[in-house]
């Protein structure tokens, strides 16, 4: 397991107002993402996306690890959770982005973790 950052997700309610937001903040480029849904977010050194019909969510950040099923046994073996499993798992997203599982830690702070996609 690496344990550096690699992928942030913004959550917002209105997707196109989140855009707009950003990208005026921060100059960051936006890509429609898989299926239509949401935006892949140029974020300068680390992968990022934003999402929306998530009010009032914070950012949600990923940590990298080589083998996701591997780091969730040893979330839950240290008295962590898994609370979503396979995050934007559908096979275009997984190809293009990795896989992810929302967790918390032992204390109930919530964080990610995320296998990038395999080299092709």
């Amino acid at each position: 397991m690496s344990g550096e950052l690699s992928f942030v997700e913004i959550g917002v309610e209105d997707v196109e107002r989140g855009r707009a937001f950003y990208e005026s903040l921060f100059d960051w480029e936006f890509d429609t993402g898989p299926g239509g849904q949401g935006y892949v977010v140029g974020i300068p050194g680390v992968g990022g996306g934003i999402h929306g019909s998530d009010p009032g969510a914070g950012p949600y950040l990923f940590f990298r690890v080589d083998d996701i099923e591997k780091a969730s046994a040893r979330v839950r073996d240290l008295g962590g959770s898994i609370d979503v499993t396979g995050v934007g798992g559908d096979e275009e997203s997984v190809k293009q982005f990795g896989r992810f599982e929302m967790c918390r830690d032992n204390q109930g702070s919530p964080f990610g973790l995320h296998q990038p996609p395999m080299p092709t």
